[in-house]
């Protein structure tokens, strides 16, 4: 895995959710923190999608990969496919409803995060994906917040969240 580089800010790619763009606001937020990219998507086709996002962390090369949603499933089954091994962030990922089991591969960084008051995917499904990968490596903060995780990104939190999990490192 690579070093960070310093002072240089962190660059973060960022897979947007069903209902999210590269103009979201949680798009934004981390344009405006990190060096950070976000492809637009046509969401309608799951593996697209994965191939899409795993051509962009070819080019783009991030530090930290995180993913709201959809993209969260995204981001795990770049996880389980070994395409991404380095410090993720998962945003009310949805995983469970676009794969059968999944599962955080050992060794890899990744910190969940979760609404206790998110009516769109039970916050269960990041609670059993936490107790998958490396346990020292793998964090879960189940907030008090919905499902767009609104008030993580107007308090600033999610900025320390991506901090949080580059400096997960192996």
């Amino acid at each position: 895995m690579k070093k960070l580089r310093g002072a240089e800010r962190l660059k973060v790619q960022f897979i947007h959710g069903l209902e999210g763009s590269p103009s979201g606001f949680k798009a934004r937020f981390l344009a405006e923190h990190f060096d950070a990219c976000t492809p637009a998507m046509d969401t309608s086709e799951f593996l697209d999608c994965v191939a899409q996002q795993a051509r962009e962390l070819e080019n783009f090369q991030p530090d930290v990969l995180v993913g709201s949603s959809f993209g969260g499933a995204v981001a795990v089954e770049l996880l389980q496919r070994g395409v991404w091994t380095g410090p993720t962030l998962l945003l009310a990922q949805a995983s469970s409803k676009f794969q059968g089991d999944p599962r955080l591969p050992e060794g890899v960084p990744v910190v969940l995060v979760h609404g206790i008051r998110d009516d769109v995917i039970d916050p269960r499904g990041s609670r059993e994906l936490a107790r998958t990968g490396t346990p020292a490596l793998v964090r879960l903060h189940v907030v008090d917040d919905t499902h767009g995780l609104g008030e993580l990104v107007r308090s600033g939190r999610l900025a320390d969240l991506v901090r949080e999990v580059a400096s997960l490192r192996p």
